[in-house]
């Protein structure tokens, strides 16, 4: 007697196939179920650099306004600057208006890569232009998953 085998029946794939696919659709179902938790922690550790550079303007400012002009950024657009850092970054933390704050951020954030760290002449910029670079990634993503349940917005049942 001979035994035939079917390739396509999921029932004779190989061991390790079928243990590959059960363990990925089990990581998948774990993530799906940590999205939120995700989400939230993220907008946690996103945020803690604008809020405490925000605050450093803040307590700074005329320093930060001497600085500013020095890289020939008009010294009157520092509290834009602190809205955006400090109360952009509050947002974030809290989940409110998060699409649209995480999308200015990362505009915001590109800019200034732009602006404060473009000179690769000087050894630290180049590193400064990237992580700005990773951190606007980060923002967009935000913009386009939202806040996730665990913000202000989900509350008020808002998509900005």
């Amino acid at each position: 007697m001979i035994l035939s085998i079917d390739s396509n029946d999921a029932n004779t794939a190989p061991l390790h196939k079928k243990t590959i696919s059960s363990l990925s659709g089990a990581v998948e179902s774990m993530m799906k179920k940590l999205e939120d938790v995700g989400v939230l922690v993220a907008r946690i550790l996103m945020p803690i650099l604008f809020i405490t550079a925000g605050w450093g303007k803040i307590t700074g400012y005329a320093g930060t306004q001497q600085y500013m002009e020095a890289m020939g950024v008009p010294g009157f657009m520092l509290p834009l600057v602190i809205l955006l850092e400090f109360g952009g970054g509050l947002a974030i933390l809290f989940g409110f208006l998060t699409r649209t704050t995480a999308l200015f951020t990362a505009g915001f954030t590109l800019l200034t890569a732009f602006l404060f760290h473009s000179n690769f002449a000087e050894g630290v910029n180049s590193l400064m232009f990237m992580k700005n670079l990773t951190i606007s990634g980060g923002f967009l993503l935000l913009a386009i998953t939202g806040p996730g349940a665990y913000s202000i917005d989900r509350l008020l049942n808002k998509k900005w």
